[in-house]
């Protein structure tokens, strides 16, 4: 087998892209080879500072920064989906409305706060004044923050399941080369997106329970190991893989081809590559040759490859 870990792990994406809110209308966005792209904003960076010198930001601008400031944010990984048929919809529509309510609720919530804590004259010292004003200021910074996230989200979902899947390959390869390093945030995080994602593959590939399937990270060379233990309910498959397999191979779409566990990929590729798979667990893997076709939205997302041997 080649190592090819050096590779770009999207080689084996194509380009996507969906139409946003920006402006009047809605414009282009485009993913391609790892990046985000504005094509109908050529110069985003002096439309940045036109905005703050007071002028308006674009939709797609806001868009690209809300994009960039979770490239790295673990929480993706839990809330993104496991799988074409997890698929999370979300409407632009229930974006705006997100927005205004969380305006309207937090002015309220706010003026709640300011309500059960007025803020009169102190009798005692004028710190606790000063204290009192630092704490309401605190409140309302936490309530924006929370507003701020829960919007991102909900933007970040409306791009559709194939932004969804790239966002999640580049926040476990942002992680991936740190897991070892940092034992007590990242790999527990790593874990549990991959068992959540393996599960419902395994599922397909074997008919297990997704409850019966234990994952670790595998660290070093190699693709890991699998095994298959037990029986009835005491059965579980066992597998080790290093967190980039969620970047290379699962937001690929390469999970499970040709009725095979895909654990790496040898020489990556669109819409040609080849692949390391396992027909069972612990058999030996072997190289399968791969062809991508995109989906036709009858057997899942559009944007979702299907690879055949």
């Amino acid at each position: 087998m080649t190592n090819t870990w050096n590779d770009p792990w999207y080689r084996c994406l194509p380009s996507c892209e969906t139409q946003v809110p920006c402006g009047q209308g809605r414009h282009i966005v485009r993913w391609d080879a790892g990046q985000l792209r504005l094509p109908e904003h050529p110069d985003a960076d002096a439309e940045l500072v036109l905005a703050a010198l007071g002028g308006e930001k674009a939709g797609c601008v806001v868009l690209a920064e809300t994009w960039g400031r979770h490239t790295s944010d673990l929480s993706v990984l839990a809330v993104g989906p496991r799988g074409p048929a997890d698929a999370v919809v979300v409407s632009w529509e229930d974006v705006e409305a997100a927005a205004q309510a969380g305006q309207r609720g937090g002015a309220v919530a706010f003026s709640r706060s300011l309500r059960r804590n007025p803020l009169r004259r102190p009798a005692g010292p004028p710190a606790a004044a000063v204290g009192h004003g630092a704490r309401q200021r605190q409140i309302q910074q936490e309530i924006e923050r929370i507003a701020e996230r829960r919007n991102d989200m909900l933007s970040l979902h409306a791009l559709g399941y194939g932004f969804a899947v790239r966002l999640a390959g580049q926040v476990a390869v942002a992680h991936a080369d740190l897991a070892d390093a940092t034992p007590t945030t990242a790999r527990p995080a790593l874990v549990s997106a991959i068992t959540g994602r393996l599960a419902l593959v395994a599922e397909q590939w074997l008919g297990i329970d997704p409850d019966q399937v234990v994952v670790s990270l595998h660290d070093g060379p190699g693709w890991g190991r699998s095994e298959l233990t037990g029986k009835g309910s005491e059965r579980r498959l066992r597998v080790s893989l290093p967190a980039s397999w969620l970047a290379r191979v699962w937001a690929c779409g390469l999970a499970l081809t040709a009725r095979h566990l895909v654990v790496a990929v040898d020489r990556a590729g669109w819409p040609d590559a080849r692949v390391l798979a396992l027909r069972a667990p612990g058999a030996e893997p072997v190289l399968l040759d791969v062809h991508a076709r995109p989906q036709d939205g009858r057997d899942g997302p559009a944007d979702a490859p299907h690879w055949e041997v």
